[in-house]
């Protein structure tokens, strides 16, 4: 068994109408009804990135869209009728396609998973279980909500917890069981004890700040403050759709253990539209956090890299296309692109590299 291993961490999946309709492959004719069948082929979009995330010891994402189910055509733009915002849905052919990619666990708590409602939500958990990918953030009773999600990598036990600032305006009914675990002290410092008991390491997704801001908020900075004390050891921020700072500390939480300590305010988008027209939507980075035992058999951070990563969007109307390509290999292949989106490839790889100086280093 090896001392070494590695956490991957991705940051938005939000798969949204215009890239579902690039991943429509096929249409085959229903035989009951006689009418063309839409087939969905979502594995085109990681097949660059998918190495990175399978040779990881453990690879998390935020799942930012629902497997609601009962769509007539999920290429369409759906809206909240009262506040107007949009409403994420996905085929559930994505599911296996995140499992094969090698997700092995998937934050549900964020801004739209309510979207649907409770019985979205349900549907959500029923269909990432089908697929056997661990979630975590949403619950569909009480019993699942107390839940610890804890994972078994190389002998080291890992407890992960997920929070969302809200849920956009749309309440989680009473009355009944489900619901989404939100930012509260004392909810959070209760679930902390509990996992500490039976962790080698934590760590908390924590979905909030404020969008297409590069730079992370007071209420950010707090949140991460509050859970280093609590004893968190990794943070892994998401809901700016852009990427933001991070940091690698060494703290003494608050039962007087002092730890090697990360956090990334956002990981940005690990797949979406171009937002608002920004380039800095389609950017993300895959986090590669090496975690070493030592003699004395306590866990430590060794070393922190990254791979940046870009949404490629083909301009083909006809058929449409979307990968997500890792920028040092596109760059090294320049042909594979027409000058424009070069150019915007290689800002966003500039970017990307100030922003992480001195933090974490750039894969080869």
């Amino acid at each position: 068994m090896s001392n070494e291993w590695t956490i991957a961490a991705v940051g938005d999946l939000l798969v949204k109408p215009q890239l579902i309709k690039a991943m429509r492959t096929v249409r085959k004719p229903n035989e009951a009804s006689g009418h063309p069948k839409v087939e969905y082929d979502f594995g085109q979009a990681f097949e660059a990135v998918a190495p990175y995330l399978k040779q990881a010891h453990l690879t998390i994402g935020n799942l930012e869209t629902n497997f609601a189910g009962g769509a007539s055509d999920y290429t369409q733009t759906h809206r909240h009728a009262s506040n107007r915002n949009p409403l994420f849905n996905c085929p559930d052919e994505l599911a296996p396609a995140l499992k094969e990619a090698g997700f092995d666990v998937l934050a549900t708590a964020n801004n739209h998973c309510m979207d649907y409602g409770i019985r979205g939500l349900k549907r959500t958990l029923a269909t990432l279980d089908k697929f056997g990918i661990t979630h975590v953030g949403t619950f569909r009773d009480q019993n699942e909500a107390r839940s610890l999600c804890l994972k078994t990598v190389q002998g080291m036990r890992v407890g992960i917890l997920a929070y969302t600032r809200g849920t956009n305006g749309i309440p989680v009914p009473k009355g009944q069981p489900a619901g989404v675990k939100k930012l509260n002290r004392n909810a959070i410092s209760k679930d902390m004890e509990r996992l500490r008991a039976v962790s080698d390491l934590i760590i908390v997704c924590m979905h909030n700040g404020y969008e297409y801001d590069s730079r992370p908020s007071d209420p950010q900075k707090s949140w991460v403050r509050f859970l280093f004390n609590e004893g968190a050891d990794l943070v892994l921020g998401s809901h700016p759709h852009v990427l933001q700072p991070a940091i690698c500390l060494k703290v003494k939480d608050k039962f007087g253990r002092t730890r090697k300590r990360f956090a990334i305010y956002s990981l940005g988008n690990f797949i979406s539209t171009r937002l608002h027209g920004k380039d800095e939507a389609l950017t993300g980075i895959i986090a590669l956090i090496k975690i070493k035992k030592n003699k004395r058999g306590s866990f430590l951070l060794s070393a922190i890299n990254y791979v940046p990563t870009w949404v490629w969007l083909s301009n083909d109307k006809q058929e449409p296309k979307c990968r997500i390509i890792p920028i040092h290999k596109s760059i090294a292949q320049p042909e594979d692109f027409d000058s424009r989106q070069l150019n915007r490839i290689q800002r966003a790889f500039r970017r990307t590299l100030r922003m992480y100086e001195g933090v974490m280093s750039p894969l080869d």
